[in-house]
């Protein structure tokens, strides 16, 4: 069955910027000129899914805004004869046909993630977290949705971290296929230490899988945080072959986390330096930035 859904869980509070994030949803916080949010949508629709349902939480109105119409916005621009930010402006209410639904409690990204049964129903789909971005010269998700097809099995995207920073993430036991970027999961454990953890293949921000998960979340503890996680259900399933089992794409491109401050600043400084309006000037200036700093 062809994917055309997309799940993208954004109810967190954004601890980690605040006070920034005290009266904004995270997932505003701009990238360059543009809203992390818009980027991963745009991921989205880039691969063929059009019907996108965001999982949000209190305060997070602003999300629904931003890919909704603003009429009097427009009707200033179209006076103006601004028709080039007027274009921008309805570009993200036309990207996608975008619904909504609530986590009312912070149960952790499986409990996210199954909020979503209901829309999704009986079909394979696509969740993509909002703190990472993919760079839109890197294809990802396409090629996760091509070997879902292939291998009829649940995916989820792995890249290599540094030893040191497994106890970030969860991690996957791995088995080798006849693809080079394409491995077998046979275990995965949420945020081991880094002695305890099975390899330095880390579970990134993007998955395709199938329905069956949603029975399987539904019997899945709280685990790691007293939250309920995704990467548990994800294990219960590679260790069953229920869906299929689990598939890992290993990607080696360019990721953003824009969870993490730092990584955030340098996310927008990486974004900026690829756009020919913006990149030769902010080099330049960036250059005999550091050569005084």
């Amino acid at each position: 069955m062809s994917i055309s859904k997309a799940v993208i869980p954004a109810a967190g509070l954004g601890t980690r910027f605040l006070p920034a994030t005290k009266a904004m949803p995270k997932e505003m916080l701009p990238v360059v000129d543009k809203p992390a949010i818009q980027y991963v949508v745009e991921e989205a629709v880039s691969a063929g899914l059009h019907d996108v349902l965001m999982v949000t939480g209190r305060n997070k109105n602003a999300l629904e805004n931003h890919f909704d119409r603003a009429t009097e916005l427009e009707a200033v621009l179209t006076r103006k004869g601004d028709q080039r930010r007027l274009e921008e402006v309805v570009r993200s209410t036309n990207l996608a046909t975008m619904h909504y639904v609530r986590q009312r409690d912070p149960l952790g990204l499986g409990h996210a993630v199954s909020r979503a049964a209901m829309h999704v129903g009986q079909e394979p789909f696509a969740v993509l977290l909002g703190d990472d971005l993919i760079d839109e010269r890197d294809v990802l998700l396409a090629r996760m949705i091509a070997v879902h097809d292939s291998h009829a099995a649940n995916v989820v995207a792995l890249m290599e971290v540094e030893p040191s920073q497994t106890h970030l993430y969860g991690i996957a036991t791995v088995e080798a296929t006849d693809e080079s970027d394409v491995v077998r999961v046979t275990g995965l454990v949420e945020k081991p230490r880094p002695e305890d953890a099975p390899s330095n293949l880390a579970v990134i921000g993007r998955y395709v899988l199938q329905p069956e998960v949603f029975s399987v979340l539904e019997d899945t503890p709280a685990g790691s945080g007293g939250e309920i996680q995704l990467t548990d259900a994800l294990n219960s399933m590679a260790a069953s072959g229920l869906g299929g089992g689990v598939a890992g794409v290993v990607f080696t491109g360019r990721r953003y986390d824009t969870g993490d401050r730092l990584d955030y600043l340098k996310a927008i400084v990486q974004v900026a330096a690829t756009r020919d309006d913006l990149g030769p000037e902010m080099m330049a200036w960036l250059k005999d930035f550091v050569a005084t700093a």
